[in-house]
């Protein structure tokens, strides 16, 4: 049987086996929530995306906000991998953190889109409205601060950072910073001055 994902025409009986790829599915969901934000985003727009019926997106997700909080667990999975994979290979910490802040920079340079953070993103839509998705915000911006924060104390022992600082401070200083800088380029700020705060984020650090 091909796997691909295609549109089930027929609506699904309980319990029959899923006819497309719930991975790809919930990555293009993803995608659609991180561009467009949950309540922009309406059940055609994901049908259309998943390329699904409705009886199939609620039999395999459980409905929006159900696949709302699996897109932020998918999200979070992708980026803190990335992130932790970045740390890994930079040839030092402060390197790191300077990467980390001027990725931002691809967005001012039209590289790609937009769309800021996900996390962030959603945090500024719901704030605590939510309970459900107040939770997941809070622990994808807890991913994230534990990279920072091993970022941070990497540096501290590489000399960049003094030692005597707060690591846990300054890690919430990077996740706060990047909040304002995705802001900032969603806004539309140009890349010189998204370079001067990035460059005032770093030297406050050091």
């Amino acid at each position: 049987m091909d796997q691909s994902v295609h549109i089930d025409r027929m609506p699904a009986a309980f319990g029959r086996p899923l006819e497309f790829d719930p991975d790809t599915a919930l990555t293009a969901a993803m995608h659609l929530f991180w561009r467009k934000g949950y309540e922009n985003t309406s059940m055609l727009d994901l049908l259309q995306a998943m390329q699904i019926s409705k009886s199939s997106l609620y039999q395999a997700f459980g409905g929006k906000q159900a696949l709302f909080e699996r897109c932020m667990t998918r999200y979070g999975d992708l980026m803190i991998g990335q992130l932790h994979d970045a740390l890994a290979s930079a040839p030092s910490g402060l390197g790191f953190i300077r990467q980390f802040l001027e990725s931002v920079l691809d967005e001012a340079r039209g590289v790609c889109e937009a769309r800021g953070c996900l996390v962030l993103n959603t945090a500024n839509e719901f704030a605590r409205r939510d309970p459900a998705i107040a939770e997941a915000v809070a622990q994808g911006l807890g991913r994230f601060h534990s990279v920072m924060l091993a970022a941070v104390r990497r540096t501290q022992l590489e000399g960049a950072i003094p030692p005597d600082r707060d690591a846990v401070m300054l890690a919430n200083y990077l996740v706060s910073s990047m909040s304002g800088l995705k802001t900032l380029s969603k806004a539309g700020a140009d890349e010189a001055s998204l370079k001067g705060t990035i460059e005032l984020v770093l030297k406050a650090l050091t």
